[in-house]
């Protein structure tokens, strides 16, 4: 089997789509100075590859009513496979739950949850409970968006 490699050009073809997707192919192709074919088999070599795992639009949490950020990290009250699966589940069924991480440390598990208002996250809360048992649950609402972005770096592709 052999590995796909990518080179600057699919690195700057990347940062384009990761500002935005829908940019017509001639655009990116002006931007990188290639023809619009080679643009398309690059991309489409991406996809294959997976590099690019999904095209996506991007919703404006004030606009749907969700302008509420928490964090919740959780404490496991044991490293049992039949915890995690349940947890797993739990969040999978939360609309709610955007993000979740297991994380190294005292905390087992974070996620990021976005609400109206706080009655709403004590909904979510309150089911979180009675659903799955945990050892700690601290929850931080974030009080300001510094920074967020759906791009990752492609310099060490």
């Amino acid at each position: 089997m052999t590995e796909t490699t990518f080179d600057e050009v699919d690195q700057r073809i990347l940062g384009i789509l990761q500002i935005d997707s829908n940019i017509p192919i001639a655009e990116i192709a002006q931007q990188v100075a290639l023809s619009p074919t080679p643009v398309w088999r690059r991309i489409k070599r991406m996809e294959a590859a997976g590099l690019i795992r999904a095209r996506v639009a991007l919703v404006d949490q004030k606009l749907v009513n969700v302008p509420m950020t928490i964090f919740i990290g959780v404490t496991a009250p044991r490293h049992a496979m039949e915890w995690f699966k349940r947890f797993q589940a739990l969040i999978e069924d939360i609309p709610e739950v955007v993000e979740a991480y297991r994380l190294t440390g005292a905390t087992d598990y974070i996620m990021k949850v976005v609400v109206p208002d706080i009655d709403a996250y004590d909904v979510v809360y309150q089911r979180m409970i009675n659903e799955v048992e945990f050892t700690t649950v601290n929850s931080s609402i974030s009080m300001e968006e510094l920074k967020f972005t759906t791009a990752v770096p492609t310099k060490y592709l």
